[in-house]
Parts: structure tokens; C-alpha cells; sequence
């Protein structure tokens, strides 16, 4: 039971962090039409300042600051240098062109930070455990990560439903011409939400960073998740992306966890590890699968 809810509260904060980067994608894919293979690389970038900030200063809320602001401006660059010209173009284009990004920004990022990956500690404030059952001892800092991904879902809820923007917004993912054509600048609009998309992605790249490998390429393994969840969400739905990061979190959690000992009272060792290794990490390419072909436009896609 203990090792359970440990994982359920993994699958939390691995689903928050997926939010963050799917929230971002599915806007710009579902307002924009642009399939963005960089969002991935913002995260990367988002970590990197985060790191670099950190270790210069000492100070956490520094590389917050860092990540958010690095990302932010980086993504409003590429919005404005490259995405702006794809907009009436092909998804083809748009997949050459944001795929050379990926590879222009890895090479960039290894000539600014360096090839080697740097390490980022858990700060001070954030150390330690809390007692949340007995024989559970859940660290500060995925649980603070939780909170903060019940906020931003808390806060995009809000932008989306109740204030002009969002309304803008909704209104764009439905009839961009009419929207125009009403005297709405439409281009603005793309920036405000390809800026808003990358400032997540910075924020994503915060939470990784005490956690995970900070290095060259972390973008386009966690791009692949990512296009999972709003997938199974609904492309274009912040509600979608919200519940279908939560589900691959928690199957990804839970796949890891227990999949071993099932197949361990199976089969040897020898067979049963890679075995477990192989359907953990196929678990979730196995749940969208099955999502869609029950709901093959996602739990909740956008009305239309």
C-alpha cells in the first residue's frame, strides 16, 4: 500500500511536469496549426538557464527567474525569426524547419553551457521529507513540484475561461479568419501564446533540473511524451492536455514500479528483466493505442 501511493504521488509530479510542456503544445497546435518539434528545446534551454543561474548565484529563485525569462525570450525569437513564416504553410514545412531548429539549438546550447551536463542540487529550502503514512517518507521537493503544477493548471483554467485572452484564444482555435477580420491582430495573438508556451516549457525545465539529467538532446525524448499526452487528451483541449499528462503519468509511475514483480513471479530474472524494462516503456504508447480506438479524436478535443 505504501509503495502505491508513493508511486501515485510520483505519477503526480511526473504528470505535472508533462502538463506544463503539453499545455504550451496543444495551444500552439491547436490555435495555431504549427506542429513545433522546437518546444522540446525550450524545455532543454529552460533548464540549462536554470542551471547556469543557480550555480553562479546559489539562489533557487534565480533559476527560476532564468529558466523562465531564457525560454520565454528564446521562443518569442524563434516565433519571430522562423514560426511566423510557417503559418500558411504545410505541416511538411513546418516539421523540416522545426526539426534544423532542434538540431541549430542543441549546437548553440552545447557552445554556450558546454557539452558537460551540469549538476543542479535540491535547495536548501526544498530538502528533506515529509511523513505523509507510515513508513512514507515523500521528499519537499516533489511535492512542492505537485502544488506547483495544480497551480499553473488552476491559472491556465482561469486564462482560458475567464478573461478576454483566453476568449481570443478560443475563438482563434475555431475560425481564425473571423477572428481577424473582426480587427483582432492575429499575429499578436500567436505571440502572446507561442511566448506563453515556451515560458511553461521554462518552467518545466526548473522542475526537471534538481531531478533529472540536465544535458544536450533531454528535449527530444521528453517532445515524444509530450505529443502522447495531448494525443490522448485532444489536441487543441487544455483540459485534454491536463488529464492526458496525468494518465501517462501515473502509467508511467505505476509501469515502472510493479512491472518487474509481476513478471518476476513468471519468469527468471534473465528473461523477466528486460521483459518488465520493454512493457513499462511501451505502456504508454499501449494506453494511447487504446484511447484511440474508443475515442479516436482524444478525451476531450476541442468543440468544434
Amino acid at each position: 500500500m505504501t509503495l502505491l501511493f508513493e508511486q501515485l504521488l510520483n505519477g503526480l509530479q511526473f504528470g505535472a511536469m508533462l502538463f506544463m510542456l503539453a499545455s504550451g503544445l496543444t495551444l500552439i497546435f491547436g490555435i495555431m496549426g504549427v506542429v513545433n518539434l522546437t518546444h522540446g528545446s525550450f524545455y532543454m534551454v529552460g533548464a540549462y538557464c536554470a542551471a547556469f543561474a543557480i550555480t553562479q548565484t546559489g539562489s533557487f529563485l534565480a533559476g527560476i527567474l532564468a529558466a523562465l525569462l531564457g525560454a520565454s525570450l528564446y521562443g518569442l525569437a524563434v516565433e519571430y525569426l522562423v514560426i511566423r513564416k510557417l503559418y500558411r504553410r504545410d505541416h511538411l514545412y513546418q516539421v523540416l524547419a522545426t526539426f534544423g531548429l532542434i538540431l541549430f539549438t542543441n549546437e548553440t546550447v552545447s557552445m554556450v553551457f558546454g557539452r558537460k551536463p551540469p549538476l543542479v542540487n535540491t535547495p536548501t529550502l526544498l530538502e528533506g521529507s515529509i511523513t505523509l503514512l507510515p513508513g512514507l517518507q515523500y521528499p519537499v521537493l516533489r511535492l512542492t513540484f505537485i502544488a506547483v503544477g495544480a497551480a499553473v493548471a488552476l491559472g491556465l483554467w482561469i486564462l482560458v475561461n475567464r478573461t478576454r485572452v483566453g476568449m481570443l484564444v478560443r475563438a482563434g482555435a475555431d475560425d481564425r479568419e473571423m477572428v481577424d477580420a473582426l480587427g483582432v491582430d492575429i499575429r499578436k495573438l500567436y505571440t502572446v501564446v507561442f511566448g506563453l508556451g515556451a515560458l511553461l516549457c521554462g518552467l518545466a525545465g526548473v522542475m526537471a533540473a534538481p531531478l533529472l539529467a540536465v544535458e544536450i538532446g533531454m528535449g527530444e525524448r521528453v517532445l515524444i511524451t509530450t505529443f502522447v499526452c495531448i494525443v490522448i487528451g485532444g489536441v487543441g483541449s487544455v483540459n485534454g492536455a491536463l488529464v492526458g499528462a496525468l494518465l501517462v503519468g501515473m502509467v508511467d509511475s505505476l509501469g515502472r514500479a510493479f512491472m518487474p514483480q509481476l513478471l518476476g513471479g513468471l519468469f527468471p530474472p534473465t528473461i523477466s528483466d528486460p521483459l518488465a524494462a520493454g512493457f513499462a516503456s511501451a505502456s504508454i504508447y499501449v494506453l494511447m493505442a487504446i484511447i484511440l480506438i474508443v475515442k479516436p479524436l482524444g478525451l476531450f478535443p476541442p468543440k468544434v
